[in-house]
């Protein structure tokens, strides 16, 4: 099941060509995997009181068309691919019907020194 994420562009969001510069995206994805975390009942603040953040190990992502300001857009969300150290999500960010961007992010548990770190039991059951 996907998580929808809606996303109003705003005038700073914009390059001087008014459309959406390219890394806000990122931003707009990141709004939307905070949110679905939220809505799937985990706490990152207490993650973090007990040491354990999530961190992206690596995105894959195409750009295939143009937001502009005052867009109004849907970030649509869902799990790929879960594992006991790794989160695979893919990402669309959509003005109506019509796909601007593509990510494929793979997110890691980390300790806050860095280490990797087993992701959640209860996220793992959740999302399985």
């Amino acid at each position: 099941m996907s998580h929808r994420f809606p996303v109003q562009v705003y005038y700073e969001d914009t390059d001087m060509a008014g459309i959406v510069y390219y890394a806000n995206y990122l931003k707009f994805i990141e709004r939307a995997r905070s949110d679905w975390a939220r809505q799937q009942g985990m706490d990152q603040m207490a993650m973090r009181e007990d040491g354990l953040v999530f961190v992206v190990r690596r995105l894959e992502c195409d750009y295939l068309g143009s937001a502009k300001f005052e867009d109004e857009l849907i970030v649509e969300t869902a799990v790929k691919t879960i594992t006991g150290v790794r989160l695979i999500m893919t990402q669309e960010v959509l003005r109506n019907e019509e796909v601007l961007f593509r990510a494929e992010v793979t997110a890691v548990c980390a300790t806050l020194e860095g280490q990797p770190a087993r992701l959640p039991a209860q996220l793992r059951r959740k999302v399985h």
